[in-house]
Order: C-alpha cells, then sequence, then structure tokens
C-alpha cells in the first residue's frame, strides 16, 4: 500500500516539511522558527481503534484519542503526537518538545494553555533551554475568549477538522493518525502555495 509505505519510509513526513518551508518563505519567514505554540485535541475513536490505544479524558468525557499539536506562529504544523485520550499534556509535552527541539535547534520559546503548568516549565528550560509561556485564561471572562498566541494552533485545529478522516479517528495504529495529520496539513499548505504562485503571477502580468 502506498500511503504505509510513505508513512513508514518518512516521505510523508519529508514532502510535509519541505512545504512548510517553502510556505515560511513565502511568507517573509525564516524557514526553521524559533517561537511555536502547543495544545492538545481529543477526539472520538472509533471502534476500529486498537483498546490498548485509546482512553477516556474525564475533563472532556471523550472516549478516544488525542491530538498533540506544535505549530509555528502562522498555525503550520511542526511536530505531532498521537497517544490515548487519557494522556495528560504535560506526559506528552515530554516527548513531543525534545523530538521538536533536536529538530529545530533555533527553537527559544513555546506558548501553551494551563495544562503545561507545574514542573514543565521549569523542565522545558533546564533540558531544551525552551522557555515555555503559560497563557492564562482570565477568570473574570465568561463564554469564549481569545487568547494571545494560544489562538493560532486552536485555528490549526480547526483547519484539521474540515478533513472528514479527521472530524474522529479511524486507525488502527497511532503513527497512521499522524500521518493522516501530515498528509492534511500538505494539503492546505499545497492550495496555499498555488495561490501565493497565481498572485505573483497576476502582479507581474499587471505589471
Amino acid at each position: 500500500m502506498r500511503f504505509a509505505r510513505w508513512r513508514d519510509t518518512g516521505l510523508a513526513a519529508e514532502l510535509h516539511d519541505r512545504l512548510r518551508e517553502a510556505v515560511r518563505t513565502a511568507e517573509s519567514r525564516s524557514p526553521e522558527p524559533t517561537a511555536a505554540v502547543v495544545d492538545s485535541q481529543s477526539v472520538k475513536a472509533d471502534a476500529t481503534t486498537a483498546h490498548t490505544s485509546r482512553g477516556y479524558d474525564a475533563g472532556k468525557k471523550i472516549n478516544g484519542r488525542k491530538r498533540h499539536l506544535l505549530t509555528d506562529t502562522l498555525g503550520l504544523l511542526l511536530a505531532v503526537l498521537v497517544t490515548p485520550a487519557s494522556t495528560t499534556d504535560r506526559d506528552a509535552a515530554r516527548f513531543l518538545l525534545p523530538a521538536a527541539k533536536n529538530h529545530f535547534r533555533r527553537l527559544v520559546r513555546i506558548w501553551a494553555d494551563g495544562g503545561y503548568t507545574g514542573h514543565l516549565t521549569d523542565w522545558t528550560i533546564q533540558h531544551l533551554g525552551v522557555v515555555l509561556d503559560i497563557v492564562r485564561r482570565s477568570d473574570d471572562v465568561q463564554g469564549f475568549q481569545v487568547l494571545p498566541r494560544r489562538w493560532v494552533v486552536e485555528r490549526s485545529f480547526a483547519w484539521l477538522l474540515r478533513s472528514r478522516r479527521l472530524v474522529r479517528d479511524y486507525e488502527r495504529r497511532t503513527d497512521t493518525s499522524e500521518s493522516v495529520i501530515l498528509w492534511s496539513m500538505t494539503m492546505l499548505m499545497s492550495r496555499r502555495l498555488a495561490a501565493h504562485h497565481r498572485q505573483r503571477l497576476a502582479l507581474s502580468r499587471a505589471a
């Protein structure tokens, strides 16, 4: 199966990463980011997912899996980790963030929500040399509130849910779920680059 071959050989990740660098360059950004945003999203799991790779998120009341995303400040995906929904954000971050720092050496600051507070903030400084900046929601505000920096990754989750296959988790393996997320972002970035190319072409013709 071609999908499995691209997943197992890392070709899907390589294609995704090259497109991300191209989009960042088109947006007049350095190909490698220095800042990022991290968050998670719990989704229901279909009956096809293995019981050993799913769990219950008591806070969201969801039985399924959790997607942990690290995005740049444009909302483009830098790293993804899929775990049982019972996995806490702090525990997942101890796997997600070191892998990201190993790939993005210039990364120095990450914004996160209150689920990442505690010893993790000191741990990221000591072991990764990265500042974990917690953006808290005001207790005085009721209902929906747009939070600085955090809205970027929330928008990325919304982008993913445009892919029907990501409305819930249907995959037997978590690495397949991660690969589907990469493909969804690859499609999004391809459309963005195509639109950027058309815009530049129109401007050159007008000149």
